[in-house]
C-alpha cells in the first residue's frame, strides 16, 4: 500500500485543473482496501474514490483520504455457446480494455472504444456510445463496502441502470434505501459479450461510414476504427485539451413539450425513446444558445461540440474548477431560459 501526502492531482484528472489531496492511497488489491480501513489513523475520516478521473470537476484540494484505485488484470472466466464472460480489474483503462478484447477475439464492446475513464468507473457512469450502454453487455462486478469493510457482488439490476445512471450515484435516504454513493469502491468487472456477434449500426454516423467505405457487413475492429475516427473528429483529446467529454446529459422530454419546441425550434435534434419520451441533443440547445467557442477564463465550449467543456490553458495555466462551473452555470441558465430545460452535468463536482 503506498500512502502519499500533498499528492498532485493534476496528473488524475481529465479536465487538468490544478488541485491536491492531503492524502492518497495507490490501491493496487482488494488487501490495500482492507489495510486502509484497519488503519486507526483513517477511522471515520471521508474517502473519495478516484479512477481515471475522466468525469470529475476539482473545485478545490481535497481533504478527503483519496483512494486511487490502480487494481489490474484481465481474464477470460468462462466461454458458453452464447456468450463470452470476461473480467477486468477496476484500475484498467476502459479504451484499452475494449482493443485487448477485440484482439482476443471477443467482440461487443466495439461501439464505446475511445471512451476515457478506467473500467472500475463504467458501471457507476452506466457509459455508451453509439447505441450500446454497459448495461447491455454487464455481467456482474464486485466491491467493497467502506462503510463497513465488506466485500459485495451486484448483478445488473441490484446495479440499477439507467441513462448515465446507477446506485452508485445515488445516496441511501433511509434505512431500505439501497444507495451507494460514496461508500463503495469497486473492485473488478465481469461483462458478457453475447455469442454469436452481430453489428450495432443503428447510428446515422456509423452508417455514413458504411456507404463510404462500400463496407455492408463490416467487422468487430472496422466498427471499433471508424468508432475511433468518428470521436476524434468531434470531440478533443483530454490529453491535448483537456475535458470532461459530454459535459451535460441529453434530456428527455415528453411528447407534448418536445413539440412545443419544435414550434419554435424547427432544427432542433430530437430522437423518440422506446418507453414514449422525447431525448433532446443537449450539444444542439447549447449552440442553438451561442455558446459554442465561448469562454469564462480559460474555460471554454469546444468549437467543434457545443457539448464539450475544455480547458484552454493547458497544463501550463489551467483552467480553474471554478470556471468550469462558472460556465456550465451561466449555460444552464440560458438554455432553461430559451427552452424552459434544466440541464444535468455528467461530471461529479467535487
Amino acid at each position: 500500500m503506498i500512502v502519499e501526502r500533498n499528492a498532485p492531482l493534476q496528473p488524475h484528472n481529465s479536465f487538468g485543473i490544478v488541485a491536491r489531496a492531503q492524502q492518497m492511497v495507490r490501491i493496487e488489491s482488494e488487501d490495500d482496501v482492507h489495510a486502509v480501513l484497519a488503519d486507526a489513523r483513517w477511522q471515520g475520516v471521508p474517502k473519495f474514490v478516484l479512477g481515471g478521473g475522466s468525469n470529475i470537476v476539482l473545485t478545490g484540494d481535497v481533504k478527503a483520504l483519496v483512494l486511487k484505485v490502480e487494481i489490474r488484470g484481465r481474464r477470460l472466466v468462462e466461454e458458453t455457446p452464447r456468450a463470452w464472460i470476461v473480467e477486468a480489474g477496476a484500475g484498467e483503462v476502459w479504451h484499452d480494455t475494449v482493443r485487448w478484447l477485440l484482439e482476443q477475439g471477443w467482440p461487443g464492446l466495439e461501439n464505446m472504444a475511445l471512451i476515457p475513464g478506467t473500467v472500475g468507473g463504467a458501471p457507476v457512469q452506466n457509459i455508451g456510445a453509439y447505441g450500446v450502454e454497459l448495461q447491455d453487455r454487464f455481467e456482474s462486478l464486485d466491491g467493497i463496502d467502506l462503510a463497513t469493510g465488506r466485500p459485495f457482488t451486484l448483478d445488473a439490476a441490484q446495479c440499477a441502470f439507467g441513462y448515465r445512471d446507477s446506485v452508485f450515484k445515488h445516496v441511501a435516504a433511509g434505512p431500505n434505501d439501497f444507495g451507494l454513493a460514496g461508500r463503495a469502491l469497486i473492485t473488478r468487472v465481469r461483462l458478457r459479450l453475447p455469442r454469436p456477434w452481430k453489428p450495432e449500426l443503428g447510428y446515422l454516423d456509423l452508417a455514413r461510414r458504411m456507404a463510404e467505405t462500400g463496407i455492408a457487413e463490416p467487422t468487430p475492429m472496422q466498427i471499433f476504427d471508424w468508432v475511433c475516427a468518428i470521436r476524434s473528429a468531434k470531440l478533443p483529446d483530454w490529453r491535448v485539451l483537456g475535458n470532461a467529454g459530454s459535459f451535460f446529459k441529453n434530456p428527455t422530454v415528453t411528447p407534448e413539450q418536445c413539440a412545443d419546441i419544435i414550434a419554435r425550434d424547427p432544427k432542433i435534434v430530437h430522437y423518440p425513446m422506446p418507453d414514449g419520451t422525447v431525448k433532446l441533443a443537449a450539444g444542439w440547445l447549447i449552440d442553438a444558445c451561442g455558446w459554442k467557442g465561448k469562454s469564462v477564463g480559460n474555460a471554454g465550449v469546444y468549437e467543434k461540440q457545443a457539448l464539450v467543456l475544455v480547458n484552454r490553458g493547458g497544463r501550463a495555466h489551467p483552467a480553474t474548477g471554478g470556471e468550469v462551473m462558472t460556465l456550465a452555470k451561466a449555460i444552464q441558465t440560458s438554455v432553461y431560459e430559451r427552452f424552459g430545460i434544466r440541464l444535468e452535468p455528467e461530471p461529479v463536482v467535487v
